[in-house]
């Protein structure tokens, strides 16, 4: 190791003759094997290494999982003790492992010996970056958890206000179905007053049951043939003698009731009881059509609870393979409650596309980010388009809008920490920084966006098979 060898890493490409001989005093050449581990995470933080040539990658064990970065072979990239400089405040221990995943070779200064020579070089250096270390770090973490809360606010009042319509749908029917049941016992017992024969009666709940079971699963009519139904039918019961006919003539056509099934009535249970027991037959479908809807209603609290838990991945590993459709889906759902009137939802998705190795959890996240971002762009009006493909080893996951667009000048910008379009208070600009965080640094993946007015596209791309 020399000196001019020394220069061409950008990390040491300014220093003098004098300093560069420094480091060469105090520092040492090492030499890794494929697969061999430079620094172990947890062991006492004792080295800087420099990578001159070879290829590397870091990894970091955290309580979710392991973290790996991309592999790099980028001379003078560092790691181990790299916060050395910070003195008592630094960490005392290596926090992440990097391991040569060729055979490498590296510049290596004691970490004592790095802190004094950044310090003593660059005292002002030193003192800046130590606050904007530490006073960075403290406002990341408030800002990170605050955003969290907000994320979690905004969810939770999209569910709450999902739930709260079949909620309202099964409890308005359930003070419906009291009534009927109440009328429909009133007209059985006027049926026996009036000594109908068993024989009837029971001919007469045959046809309650084939009528209630018809419900909702008769061939699809027209709105202007079932008001032609209904009026047919009314005239014919006004005929008979029957009260309120017209009452009573929308529930029995729901049913399938036609003129020939009024006959057919007539005739199982006599002229002199039928006016009752159509009333009956009419109640007893309505309670089927009430019993319906909060069977809709149930299901539909059911399916919102499930997309819930399928969001936050409760109950389940942080790491496992699943399909990132039922991920989107389900974010989708968490949304439905926050997404305007004025916007349209699309989906495309390529059912061929295998389960990926991931952080569900995590991905939920990147997937709720880009939705409220496109949201906000379309300001209420547009399409959100949502598709999905996979090229070779990778699954892509695509989301578009139709907003003015992310502008040329920013466009490289929109991914880093605290940048933010939008206004004072609107925005914390780590919504996309969080995103790109999840899925290059947890996922081992790619995100990236093209933009023009109208037509915005933010691309996630994933392996399809586990890189840790």
């Amino acid at each position: 190791m020399n000196a001019d060898e020394l220069r061409k890493l950008f990390l040491f490409e300014k220093l003098s003759d004098e300093q560069l001989a420094m480091l060469l005093a105090k520092g040492e050449e090492r030499a890794y094997a494929k697969d061999e581990l430079v620094v172990r995470q947890g062991e006492e933080a004792t080295c800087f290494f420099v990578l001159v040539e070879g290829e590397v990658q870091m990894i970091t064990e955290t309580t979710a999982g392991t973290v790996s970065q991309p592999r790099t072979s980028q001379p003078g990239v560092y790691a181990g003790a790299t916060s050395a400089w910070l003195g008592p405040q630094a960490p005392p221990f290596y926090t992440h492992s990097l391991r040569a995943t060729a055979p490498s070779r590296f510049f290596v200064l004691p970490a004592k010996k790095f802190a004094y020579i950044v310090s003593e070089w660059f005292p002002m250096a030193t003192h800046l970056l130590q606050g904007m270390f530490l006073g960075g770090r403290t406002q990341r973490e408030v800002i990170d958890r605050r955003q969290r809360l907000a994320a979690l606010g905004q969810i939770t009042a999209g569910l709450t206000h999902e739930l709260n319509n079949p909620a309202a749908a099964a409890r308005r029917a359930v003070g419906e179905l009291r009534q009927l049941i109440r009328n429909s016992r009133m007209q059985l017992a006027a049926l026996a007053e009036a000594g109908i024969a068993p024989e009837r009666l029971r001919a007469l709940i045959d046809t309650v049951e084939s009528c209630a079971e018809a419900v909702g699963k008769l061939p699809q009519r027209s709105p202007l043939e079932v008001s032609d139904a209904e009026d047919e039918l009314g005239d014919a019961l006004e005929a008979m003698g029957i009260g309120d006919p017209w009452e009573l003539a929308p529930a029995l056509v729901n049913a399938g009731f036609g003129l020939d099934t009024l006959e057919k009535v007539r005739h199982k249970v006599g002229e002199e009881h039928a006016g009752t027991a159509l009333r009956w037959l009419a109640e007893a479908v309505e309670i089927s059509q009430m019993l319906n809807e909060v069977t809709e209603a149930t299901e539909r609290i059911s399916s919102l609870l499930a997309s819930a838990k399928q969001y936050s991945q409760m109950d389940r590993a942080p790491f496992q393979t699943v399909d990132v459709h039922d991920l989107l889906d389900s974010t989708i759902a968490i949304f439905r409650g926050k997404i305007p009137p004025g916007v349209t939802v699309a989906t495309d998705y390529d059912r061929t596309l295998p389960p990926i190795p991931a952080y569900a959890g995590e991905l939920n996240q990147v997937w709720t980010n880009l939705i409220h971002n496109a949201l906000d762009a379309m300001d209420g009006e547009g399409t959100l388009t949502i598709r999905t493909a996979h090229d070779e080893d990778e699954a892509i996951i695509e989301m578009g809008d139709t907003g003015p667009g992310v502008p040329e000048a920013i466009r490289d910008r929109i991914f880093e920490p605290f940048f933010t379009t939008k206004a004072v208070g609107k925005g914390t600009g780590l919504g996309l920084d969080i995103c790109y965080r999840i899925v290059a640094g947890r996922h081992g993946g790619e995100i990236k966006v093209r933009s023009e007015p109208g037509d915005t596209w933010f691309e996630v791309r994933l392996p399809l098979r586990e890189t840790v």
